[in-house]
């Protein structure tokens, strides 16, 4: 079997829902709408075309990302395998639906801003040989006036 891979730019349009699998993982999984729209040359006119639902699930890291990133309403693009998936409404009809199984979510920058806001790290310096707290001012292979440089550096925001 061949995996699809696709990229989806599109609106999440359910709130993402956190649940834990039978193994213990846990998934977060919401749903994406995605329309096409063009310009009538004549009238200059939005025409919207037809729309893609997909339905995405979130594993492993993207789990918490996604879950304190975005919410209902929100621009996204999606990157991940797709697979169709079937199943029967209460009614007894058979549907199919499109599936993302997402290694990449991200806010759609073309349409909203955001603040980058790295996760920390639970991890403790370790010491070194001579009983001292490791280097933690800067990566280990900046000299000391490098690292001097990166501590004292003032951020610029953008825009």
């Amino acid at each position: 079997m061949n995996d699809v891979w696709t990229t989806v730019v599109g609106t999440v349009i359910t709130d993402p829902i956190k649940r834990t699998t039978q193994a213990g993982d846990e998934v977060l999984g919401f749903r994406v709408a995605s329309n096409s729209r063009r310009q009538d040359r004549a009238t200059g006119d939005w025409i919207d075309g037809d729309t893609l639902y997909a339905s995405v699930s979130c594993w492993r890291r993207l789990v918490s990302g996604v879950g304190a990133s975005l919410m209902k309403g929100d621009p996204v693009i999606v990157y991940g395998r797709a697979r169709t998936s079937e199943y029967t409404t209460k009614e007894g009809v058979g549907r199919s639906g499109l599936e993302i199984t997402a290694t990449a979510v991200g806010p759609d920058l073309s349409r909203c801003q955001a603040t980058l806001q790295r996760p920390r790290r639970d991890t403790v310096p370790a010491e070194s040989d001579a009983g001292e707290p490791a280097d933690v001012d800067g990566p280990p292979d900046l000299t000391e006036d490098e690292a001097d440089v990166h501590r004292d550096a003032v951020p610029t925001p953008v825009g």
